[in-house]
């Protein structure tokens, strides 16, 4: 039974046609999906572009979506394009358990083909020196990577690198830079790395308006888990303010107030 026909269509020569071109484009999929092997360089370029296409063909087919979505997922999944948000749980699961030589295995080939997560955790890997001998320079090239891509965590370590001088020469300016970026995500370890760099005046002059948002931000964001993180944002917030007008105060509570993640 045709497809049309299932949902109480009568055949006519433009039905005909459509189910000619349902199954053309099922065959170009499955042919898709039988080549990976063979072209594997061209995955994300050529094949995923090509079933990025037919997805947007099987939109215009009306009763086909379905099938034609359905073949596309398909095909995602057989390219790997799918098992990135596993895979990335994974590698974070084994990190968090201390199988460093698991979490390099599992990252590496999703590092390499792009996956900000996985760039960011070798990042990890390298500038801590856990599974591997601690590089500083391989650690910038994977967080660099990562960060094109606006990850959170890469963005407040190369932060961290140019405020401490590893790796790169010290510059307190340009890790103001990367701080902002992942304070402006919501990173509370870069809110809170922000307000201090507003509050002593490391990247310029103090700014304790500024200052207070970003404590006051990362009070807000440190997990339930991270409770000195936490009181250490309060105690510097309310010390602060202590050197603020009232109209200073209300300024930075409104600031706190409207502030709103930029998204990644």
């Amino acid at each position: 039974m045709s497809f049309l026909s299932r949902f109480g269509f009568g055949r006519s020569e433009e039905t005909e046609e459509l189910e000619r071109r349902v199954s053309r484009l099922q065959a170009a999929l499955r042919q898709c999906s039988a080549s990976v092997g063979r072209w594997t360089s061209f995955r994300r370029e050529v094949t995923g572009g090509i079933a990025i296409l037919m997805l947007a063909l099987g939109f215009t087919l009306g009763v086909y979506r379905e099938p034609i979505q359905q073949a596309v997922i398909g095909l995602a999944r057989t390219l790997g394009f799918a098992r990135g948000a596993a895979n990335s749980d994974a590698i974070n699961a084994a990190y968090q358990a201390g199988r460093y030589a698991t979490v390099l295995r599992l990252a590496r080939p999703l590092a390499d083909e792009g996956d900000a997560r996985a760039q960011s955790m070798l990042g990890l890997l390298y500038y801590h020196g856990q599974g591997v001998p601690r590089d500083p320079s391989e650690a910038l090239r994977w967080f660099r990577a990562a960060a094109d891509q606006d990850d959170p965590t890469a963005l407040y370590y190369l932060g961290l690198m140019f405020a401490e001088g590893q790796g790169v020469p010290q510059d307190k300016a340009e890790a103001a830079e990367w701080f902002r970026r992942a304070a402006d995500l919501g990173d509370a370890r870069a809110q809170y790395n922000l307000g201090l760099f507003y509050a002593q005046g490391a990247a310029g002059v103090p700014d304790n308006v500024s200052a207070h948002v970003w404590f006051n931000l990362a009070a807000a964001h440190f997990p339930a888990s991270a409770t000195d993180d936490r009181d250490a944002a309060v105690n510097y917030r309310d010390l602060v303010e202590r050197k603020m007008t009232r109209d200073q105060i209300a300024e930075a509570q409104k600031l706190a107030r409207e502030w709103k993640p930029k998204s990644n």
